[in-house]
């Protein structure tokens, strides 16, 4: 379909520069042959004064003769020489005009085709708590011996598939939000933000460790989102790491940025799944992400960009697994 589209906008683009070429090789053909021939008739006229022409054997009629043939000539060599300057035109144009089609056309198809894929894997993540319940409904429908006991399962289970849509619903709501956000920022302390999502996770610091610099790490930003990111990375790091392991986070000043970085244990993240780790819907352990939307990083990479920021991953098979963000500190007003 885009490779069409891009051949008809070439097709297009050809065609207004090509109206374009002969206007002007119409206009400079008629205004290059008047001036020929005015100056040829010009030059007659003052050839055939009295007492210009030194030779008596001049003849009017050869030198009309040879002032016709110079016109044509001339005419014809500018005729030509459009020619050429159309037809270079033609094929130059012609590729100048579909890589333009290309780049013009390009963001589109990818942006078709970035859709095209979330709207599959929406479809997919809805599809499989959705057959989950219908299943359970039927066999529940078909057994006439149903006790009180199966059917609080069943209604338990669905709860928990119901829970599951929730949550993605959510988490897609806030991606369409973000996608055509224009946040309201202020001045906000990325180190209170983090004490506060850390005390609703670990109350008693018992798990989660925080290193921070008394100042220096106030950034411009939406203060809930921020806090949604700072969550996402806090909840992803208790939710991959053995029970009862460290997590170590760490906030410090680098250069004109904030970082922020969070270290669990755990299994690692192999190297073939780095690179995708912040698509949406991408599960790198799917045996360990039941209860995951395959949204959250997905999410944070979104949150770091709106604020013109930085996300990244280090991990490897069986070594810790640390993100870290940079955000743009906020500078001091010069007075």
């Amino acid at each position: 379909m885009f490779h069409s589209a891009v051949l008809r906008l070439t097709g297009w683009y050809l065609l207004i520069l090509m109206a374009i070429s002969l206007l002007f090789s119409v206009t400079i053909y008629n205004v290059t042959t008047s001036e020929v021939r005015d100056r040829l008739n010009d030059f007659q006229t003052r050839v055939q004064q009295p007492g210009s022409v030194p030779n008596q054997n001049f003849d009017p009629r050869l030198f009309s003769a040879f002032r016709n043939n110079q016109r044509d000539m001339a005419n014809r060599n500018i005729w030509i020489m459009l020619v050429y300057v159309n037809l270079i035109i033609l094929f130059g144009g012609g590729v100048l005009s579909y890589l333009l089609a290309r780049r013009t056309l390009g963001h589109i198809e990818h942006a078709h085709e970035a859709q095209s894929r979330f709207v599959s894997d929406v479809s997919h993540e809805l599809r499989t708590p959705l057959a989950a319940m219908k299943a359970e409904l039927e066999v529940a429908l078909r057994d006439k011996k149903l006790s009180k006991a199966d059917m609080h399962e069943l209604l338990t289970s669905n709860l928990e598939e119901v829970d599951k849509l929730t949550v993605l619903s959510q988490t897609l709501l806030q991606l369409s939000k973000l996608d055509h956000a224009d946040l309201e920022t202020t001045t906000v302390n990325l180190g209170t933000i983090t004490e506060e999502v850390v005390q609703r996770y670990d109350k008693n610091a018992s798990r989660i460790a925080v290193s921070k610099p008394v100042t220096g790490l106030k950034v411009q930003a939406n203060a809930a989102v921020l806090g949604e990111l700072v969550t996402i990375l806090v909840d992803n790091a208790l939710k991959y790491s053995p029970a009862g392991s460290p997590i170590d986070i760490k906030l410090a000043r680098s250069g004109k940025r904030v970082m922020f970085s969070i270290a669990n244990q755990g299994k690692g993240i192999p190297a073939t799944d780095l690179p995708h780790i912040f698509d949406r819907f991408y599960r790198a352990d799917t045996s360990r992400t039941t209860s995951g939307t395959g949204l959250g990083l997905s999410l944070a990479k979104k949150i770091v960009e709106l604020h013109d920021g930085e996300l990244s991953v280090s991990s490897a098979d069986g070594q810790d697994t640390t993100f870290r963000f940079y955000l743009p500190i906020v500078r001091k007003k010069q007075v």
